[in-house]
């Protein structure tokens, strides 16, 4: 999609994707903006609110549907699986699958650096879509939203979180803990690359992540080691 055609086209088929048609579409468009095109067309509205909307909203309602799924579960259980399914590898991967990368609106420097395609602003994108949803129609439409996208993925065990899977590797092959340093910080906030990474095991590095949070970048930092060891077994 040009992303200068002007937003007024794109709603009708955007809703059919989404499952959900919108009464107030400026609540969609704003879904959809991201801060850069806000800041270069100087429309001072982006999605960053209802992204953290969204946040609340989604992390609500897989809580309350793993638990009504899965009754037996202790908290850790479900702590891992709600990681799990709201981390922003997973966010991004379901907004490719609504095909978002292809409505959102972005300034000049993030399309010529293919934003559409980054994570961070998928995964940013599919929370404000879903507090936009929740503010146009409520809690149940954003439930039946999620249900939609997520429900066949409730219905998985949770997968130990990546920090955990790398430190029993560690330990198994080479009887030590692996050590994370972080080697950057851009001192912005709100800033999705923030934090820079790096993992070791034995003094080598075996993965590097960036992210919001510190937290944040230790993980993707884990996951990175961890495609790194399942390289060396094949």
């Amino acid at each position: 999609m040009d992303r200068g055609v002007d937003f007024v086209s794109v709603p009708d088929g955007i809703s059919q994707l989404l499952g959900y048609a919108f009464r107030n579409e400026e609540l969609l468009e704003t879904a959809l903006t991201h801060a850069s095109y806000a800041h270069e067309t100087g429309q001072g509205r982006d999605n960053e609110r209802l992204e953290f909307l969204g946040d609340a909203v989604l992390g609500l309602v897989i809580a309350r549907d793993l638990c009504a799924a899965h009754p037996d579960w202790r908290e850790g259980q479900l702590t891992r699986a709600r990681a799990a399914l709201v981390n922003r590898r997973t966010l991004a991967e379901r907004a490719r699958e609504l095909q978002l990368g292809s409505f959102v609106l972005l300034g000049a420097t993030e399309r010529r650096g293919a934003g559409e395609n980054k994570d961070s602003i998928l995964a940013n994108c599919f929370e404000a879509v879903l507090g936009a949803i929740f503010l146009d129609g409520g809690l149940e439409p954003a439930a039946k939203f999620l249900d939609r996208v997520f429900g066949a993925s409730l219905e998985v065990p949770p997968r130990r979180d990546a920090k955990t899977q790398l430190n029993e590797l560690s330990h198994a092959r080479f009887k030590s803990t692996p050590v994370y340093q972080m080697v950057g910080d851009s001192a912005v906030q709100n800033d999705d690359e923030r934090f820079s990474v790096e993992v070791r095991i034995d003094g080598n590095v075996w993965g590097r992540g960036v992210g919001r949070s510190k937290q944040g970048a230790e993980r993707g930092a884990a996951e990175a080691a961890l495609t790194h060891a399942a390289g060396l077994d094949d």
